[in-house]
């Protein structure tokens, strides 16, 4: 396994392997035959950004077992799901900033994020492994009160998509099997979610399949797989930590 990482450091934006605290840099495309440059710089020392900068996240809804059965949802037909802007996007690390012109619930969604890593459009499911580079942790942040505000229209884009609301990181992890995978949140260190992939309805790859018949999928892009039980409301001040055993750990605090 590889974990990649994007910093910033004096004003300048980097990338490297992630290794033992220390990140060896590279230059070029993280995506295409990136090149060593032989500089190492400690992780402590450099300031997190986004892993890659997707054009779009790709965002899933009813895709566990578990929460379907709680809720009483049928399982769908085909994948589900909705877009977060780009501007929405946010680095561990990072207090997400509340909207002020909000003042109802912030839900956080502790989730796996599937990382494109070349051109991707109408895949078969057998050909899908090839185009993910690999996998981040995402927090799906929600404005939740806004979903059915609007009778007449669920706004899904407005409430997903806040400045700050689409968080993952801190690093993009490859080489590894998602399937046996299990996504782990706290609050304040307080278990909220714990809950495997291998209860989703469309699996990694499938999703990777399914979702390239519908658009094309560029390098960087992300699917974030969806939640099960567990999600519930971020206060102010309190740390959330998403945590993918092999993928990482991704930490932010609400503001």
């Amino acid at each position: 396994m590889t974990q990649w990482i994007r910093f910033t450091q004096q004003g300048r934006l980097g990338f490297g392997k992630l290794e033992s605290g220390n990140i060896a840099v590279y230059t070029g495309d993280i995506f295409s035959n990136p090149t060593l440059t032989g500089s190492t710089v400690a992780r402590a020392e450099v300031e997190l950004a986004t892993p890659c900068d997707p054009s779009k996240m790709v965002c899933l809804w009813n895709n566990f077992r578990a929460l379907a059965a709680k809720n009483n949802f049928k399982e769908p037909a085909e994948p589900l799901y909705f877009f977060k802007a780009q501007t929405a996007f946010l680095s561990g690390g990072v207090k997400i900033p509340r909207p002020k012109n909000y003042s109802g619930r912030v839900v956080f969604e502790g989730e796996l994020g599937i990382v494109i890593g070349k051109r991707c459009r109408a895949v078969s499911e057998a050909d899908a492994p090839g185009y993910v580079f690999g996998y981040t942790c995402v927090n799906d942040v929600t404005a939740f009160d806004l979903l059915n505000k609007d009778p007449s229209f669920q706004q899904w884009s407005r409430a997903k998509s806040f400045d700050g609301f689409g968080v993952f990181g801190p690093v993009i992890t490859t080489g590894l099997d998602p399937h046996g995978l299990t996504i782990r949140t706290t609050l304040d260190g307080q278990e909220r979610q714990n809950y495997p992939v291998s209860d989703m309805f469309f699996e990694p790859y499938r999703l990777v399949s399914l979702i390239s018949q519908d658009l094309t999928l560029l390098p960087g892009d992300i699917i974030s797989c969806g939640t099960s039980l567990g999600s519930g409301s971020m206060k102010p001040g309190v740390k959330l930590d998403i945590t993918i055993e092999g993928v990482g750990t991704l930490s932010n605090i609400m503001e």
